[in-house]
């Protein structure tokens, strides 16, 4: 039964291992084009570049401490 049950698993990750090698693979100098042109296109939404517009539209501004009287 122990034999039984491993060839079942090796069928398993064949199966997987077939499924994953007919994906389309995109070339990683392709890749890296589109991401460079999608971070060109947005650059001027990105708030780590062009900053806020003010220190209350920060939303990573540091919280003032409470103060107890």
């Amino acid at each position: 039964m122990d034999m039984l049950s491993n060839v079942q698993q090796q069928r398993i990750v064949v199966e997987q291992l077939r499924r994953q090698a007919s994906i389309a693979r995109t070339p990683v100098s392709e890749a890296v084009e589109e991401i460079k042109q999608f971070i060109s296109q947005h650059e001027q939404e990105d708030y780590l570049l062009i900053g806020f517009s003010s220190q209350r539209a920060n939303p990573f501004r540091e919280k003032p401490a409470c103060d107890i009287l």
